[in-house]
């Protein structure tokens, strides 16, 4: 059960920080690099590959990033 809760925390926190910036163009930045991170190190620690968790957690932080308002 904690290998399905430590990843859905860590995107809930992940998408909570994409929405730092003043600009949509700023807060889709730093989520993609958050996003990225934070997908790298959960396919880490979860046996997958981290580079495909890095693309697939920079995709979402970005977007996340994007439509959140300041």
């Amino acid at each position: 059960m904690l290998k399905t809760i430590k990843p859905l925390l860590a995107l809930g926190l992940v998408l909570g920080l994409a929405a730092c910036g003043n600009t949509p163009g700023s807060r889709a930045l730093s989520g993609g690099v958050l996003g990225a991170g934070a997908g790298a190190g959960i396919s880490a620690l979860t046996g997958g590959k981290p580079a495909t968790g890095a693309l697939i957690g920079g995709g979402a932080g970005a977007i996340g990033g994007a439509v959140t308002a300041p």
